[in-house]
């Protein structure tokens, strides 16, 4: 397991390093930081990495990829960001206004209300500009990971909260980082108690407002998760380099110990991760074949979460999986190395030919 878990390592980090390579800086200028949006309409889903899927209240299909942010309003892909940016995109975020906000890997957030784009770098302010996700809280605050940390967007400003090896804290120096620091922020949520919990590739971070303390478990860091959401009924479910775990305030439930990249509930409150798929995780490295496993979209069934041994259910297999999420008919998007995907609980549409668009 140990070996198996080095060469997850080596390859996250050489995908998302890749991301990096060759980024076009795409900083608008103070006197055209608000530049009208020229979309372009494609006969096709994006073809490479998809990270990250929303709908918005109107019903559209929101795609964050590395060919750009994609709109499917049901019958086509419009490529919103094709004139706009050049960026790798990592996230999307449909705000309690209607607003999006789009992530990027090296470019900062892009603020869209429809019509025009607004850019936010850490010439504004922003700690970084490699956005890792996004996340509004209950007051309506945006928050953003980011590499070495978060920001937090109050409409006018933002607040940055840095990463120091163990600790994380406010900074209030207005420190910015420029390149990749080694720690960045997964995921954020706030839970119904009102404490937030930052996800980042070294310890897991539960910030009450004042103070941000260490989650441990039996007085051990609670390391490397990728993911975390909180259940219907309140219980925090985590997602990385040591499995699924399911943390209800006072114990731990662990259903897997392989690598989860993502986790999601579902309405009917089944759990969706994407995981690790294989045993010999080198042939990942090698490159990928039609018969390579290297990840597991899968499904725990809600009636069995209690069970000793939940039923869970392996949907597909994909060279890596992503971003989860479940539109309005039920259907569940997910994202891969080669673009998006849907499930309709019998078929996985690629949306590589015409008729699959419907």
């Amino acid at each position: 397991m140990k070996r198996n878990s080095k060469i997850y390592v080596l390859l996250l980090t050489l995908v998302f390093c890749t991301s990096c390579k060759g980024q076009v800086k795409t900083d608008l200028q103070k006197d055209n930081n608000n530049s009208e949006t020229q979309s372009v309409i494609t006969a096709a889903a994006p073809d490479n990495i998809t990270r990250n899927i929303i709908q918005d209240r109107r019903g559209n299909v929101w795609i964050a990829s590395w060919g750009g942010v994609y709109k499917y309003d049901g019958k086509s892909f419009t490529n919103i960001t094709n004139k706009i940016s050049s960026a790798r995109f990592f996230s999307v975020l449909e705000d309690r206004k209607g607003n999006l906000w789009f992530g990027s890997i090296g470019s900062g957030v892009y603020y869209y209300d429809g019509r025009s784009f607004r850019n936010f770098t850490t010439k504004d302010g922003l700690l970084n500009n490699e956005i890792t996700c996004i996340y509004e809280d209950k007051a309506g605050n945006i928050w953003f990971g980011t590499g070495g940390g978060a920001s937090r967007y109050d409409g006018t400003s933002f607040r940055n909260y840095i990463i120091n090896k163990n600790t994380m804290n406010e900074d209030p120096t207005g420190k910015t980082f420029q390149d990749r620091p080694p720690y960045e922020v997964t995921s954020i949520i706030q839970d119904k108690a009102g404490k937030f919990w930052f996800a980042t590739r070294g310890n897991t971070f539960v910030y009450d407002g004042k103070t941000f303390a260490v989650f441990t478990h039996n007085g051990k860091p609670f390391t490397n998760v990728r993911s975390v959401i909180e259940d219907k009924k309140g219980n925090v479910w985590l997602g990385g380099y040591n499995g699924l775990w399911r943390y209800d305030g006072r114990t731990f439930t662990n259903f897997t110990q392989k690598f989860v990249g993502y986790v999601y509930e579902d309405k009917k409150g089944n759990i969706w991760i994407s995981s690790e798929g294989i045993n010999d995780l080198s042939k990942v490295l090698i490159g990928y074949s039609a018969n390579t496993k290297a990840w597991a979209l899968s499904r725990y069934d809600e009636k069995s979460l209690s069970d000793k041994n939940p039923t869970v259910t392996e949907i597909t297999n994909k060279p890596m999986t992503f971003g989860i999420f479940e539109d309005n008919k039920g259907n569940i998007w997910f994202g891969a190395f080669d673009g998006v995907y849907r499930y309709d609980g019998n078929t996985v549409t690629d949306f590589k030919n015409k008729e699959n668009r419907k």
